[in-house]
């Protein structure tokens, strides 16, 4: 079994609350979940309205799917244009951790 994080450090553009900021990171996070079927949580920058870390996670059984759910999932989120992707950072745990 192989477990892979992600997580996407990301700034929003015109935002001026952090409703307005649950607006557009909840649409972001229903195409992850709905798209490539991972977990996928708002998991930093909580309380800044133009930053959120998004935070997701994938298991199989194979390491090359879960390094390519995680490639199409970052390629998503860096595609948004309401979106600018500041930074990445992934964690792996495989059968021998």
């Amino acid at each position: 079994m192989y477990v892979g994080a992600l997580e996407l450090d990301v700034v929003l553009g015109d935002i001026r609350s952090l409703k307005e900021k649950r607006s557009a990171v909840r649409p972001v996070l229903a195409e992850l979940r709905r798209r490539f079927e991972v977990t996928v949580a708002e998991a930093g920058h909580l309380d800044k309205h133009r930053r959120s870390l998004i935070g997701v996670a994938a298991v199989a059984a194979d390491a090359e799917h879960v390094r390519d759910l995680l490639d199409a999932c970052e390629r998503l989120v860096a595609g948004r244009p309401e979106l600018e992707l500041v930074s990445t950072r992934r964690r792996w745990l495989g059968p021998h951790d």
